[in-house]
């Protein structure tokens, strides 16, 4: 048996990542645990598990959403507040018994209950259309927010006094409060009259007392409940762990002498302290990671070390070459995220250089933070990078015409073109649409995005960087620069050259063949000693 244990969690506490439908996603759902999941489920004929330990009264609908939803899954919170129920149901917010006398106003984001003109509860709603809290309010303050289950109940609720949380309780299908958070100290007690948590087996569900009334954290419970229900699993079972700093230290106790699998995504967790995880990675049969430069990283910081460590990136090459070369202008990619503010300006600057003896070309600058007025701050900090460097602001933002008289437009004003451009993208999917128009990849950071690199690999992409990497060579699938003073020259080799730029996607079909969905497959079945 296979079991995963998921990093799904919001932030660094012990609850899902779910938000309101309106809301702007500031960070991709997707990470290496899902993508190991999918392509054993279709490829790797073994029994697995998701152990989720985390509080997530929408797993059903995230599991959906990442075409996992006929996964197996055990629950840690389930198990604590003894929740059987499984399948989905459909809930509407009318379905709740209201007090009398209420009435709801319906907004373009969440419906409002009033009562005698006060506001009286407010319903948010998922990205699936389900009720997914309730905020219920007194004298215009909150007091409560009740968890709605995507199973159809009541599952967690926090109590607020005075605005602020106090604790949070959580609770059985039947509304009766099983563990109680508290938000001063986190804390936890449990609730006397029900001192049993459920740990099912082979269909069969045991009652098991909890050892203790109180408990120092939440992360306390978790661990007792998890080792109890290891209790029950086999000796040769393999454990694939998403390193994550809110759980690894917990699951290096209960994970003693088993099979462990750890895996590393992108920056979810600080190598910085790497260190003080080195005797789990060393009892790991396996440590996984997104990169060769993470694996460097890993083994740099751990010194000596040795470790049985190898890269497999979590993303599978899909050769669809973009549209780049239909389109009437040339796009060009500059990733600024982990840019310094000094670099930037610098890499903006020969760009424009660049594009006063080209036309055609087009910067979009790319960014994966979506945080609130972001764009607009990009934006304006680009129009006075080039203004304060002689070029026209309005490169970077188009600005309202003058108006001379009541309206009347100034004649004279030139209506000028903006070619630099803000690309916002959190999503794959995003991600993927946004490369397949790009021409050129101008990527100057000192990290590797794999993502990134790989779907540049697989629209045909160029990529100009500072460093040599597995997804990149000089001049077959990319250009390699030694300082910004080379930008110009870089893209002068594949806009100004129909040659050149061919060359490099005839080199990327090659270089995608190292990153097929049967290769990476190889390599996993390498890690689990399987054959075809």
């Amino acid at each position: 048996m296979l079991y995963f244990i998921p990093a799904w969690y919001q932030e660094n506490q012990w609850s899902e990542r779910e938000q309101s439908w309106y809301e702007r996603r500031t960070k991709s759902e997707f990470d290496e645990t899902i993508k190991q999941i999918t392509l054993f489920h279709r490829n790797v004929r073994a029994d697995y598990c998701i152990l989720s330990l985390a509080f997530s009264p929408n797993l059903r609908h995230f599991l959906h959403r990442q075409g996992m939803y006929r996964s197996t899954y055990w629950s840690c919170f389930d198990a604590i507040c003894q929740i059987k129920r499984t399948k989905t149901a459909v809930l509407s917010y009318m379905d709740i018994k209201w007090p009398e006398g209420v009435e709801f106003a319906y907004s373009p984001f969440a419906v409002v209950a009033y009562m005698k003109g006060q506001k009286y509860a407010q319903v948010e709603f998922g990205e699936d259309g389900n009720p997914i809290s309730i905020d219920m309010y007194q004298d215009n303050q909150i007091i409560r927010r009740n968890y709605y289950d995507d199973r159809g109940f009541v599952s967690g609720s926090i109590v607020y006094e005075q605005g602020l949380p106090q604790y949070q309780d959580y609770l059985t299908m039947q509304g009766i409060w099983k563990l109680r958070c508290f938000m001063s100290d986190g804390h936890v007690e449990l609730n006397p009259s029900f001192p049993d948590y459920d740990i099912t087996v082979d269909g069969e569900t045991k009652e098991i007392a909890f050892q203790k009334i109180y408990y120092d954290s939440l992360g306390e419970v978790i661990a007792e409940v998890l080792t109890s229900y290891l209790r029950h699993t086999q000796a040769d079972d393999k454990f694939f762990v998403a390193a994550h700093p809110l759980h690894i230290h917990l699951l290096e106790n209960c994970l003693q002498g088993r099979r462990v699998v750890t895996t590393f995504f992108e920056n979810r967790f600080d190598y910085s302290q790497i260190g003080d995880i080195r005797d789990f990675l060393e009892k790991s049969d396996y440590v996984i990671t997104d990169s060769r430069q993470t694996t460097a990283i890993i083994e740099e910081r751990l010194g000596e070390e040795r470790l049985n460590i190898t890269d497999i990136p979590p993303y599978d090459t899909r050769m669809d070459f973009g549209i780049s070369s239909q389109l009437k202008v040339q796009n060009i990619l500059i990733p600024i995220d982990g840019i310094g503010k000094d670099d930037y300006r610098q890499i903006i600057l020969e760009a424009a250089h660049y594009m006063t003896a080209n036309e055609l070309a087009r910067v979009h600058i790319f960014t994966r933070e979506a945080a609130w007025g972001r764009e607009e701050k990009l934006t304006n900090e680009l129009a006075d990078i080039l203004e304060q460097a002689g070029y026209d602001r309005r490169w970077a933002k188009r600005e309202k015409p003058r108006l001379v008289a009541e309206n009347k437009i100034d004649e004279d004003e030139d209506d000028v073109e903006p070619r630099f451009f803000i690309d916002t993208c959190v999503d794959e999917r995003t991600i993927s649409k946004c490369i397949n128009e790009q021409r050129v990849i101008l990527d100057l950071r000192q990290i590797v995005d794999v993502y990134v690199d790989i779907t540049a690999i697989s629209k045909g992409v160029p990529r100009i960087s500072l460093s040599e990497d597995q997804f990149f060579e000089h001049k077959k699938n990319g250009y390699l620069i030694h300082d910004f003073s080379q930008i110009g020259e870089s893209l002068t080799f594949y806009l100004d050259s129909f040659e050149n730029w061919n060359e490099a996607l005839v080199q990327c079909y090659k270089i995608g063949h190292k990153y097929t969905t049967g290769v990476l497959l190889g390599a996993w079945r390498k890690v689990l000693g399987i054959s075809e």
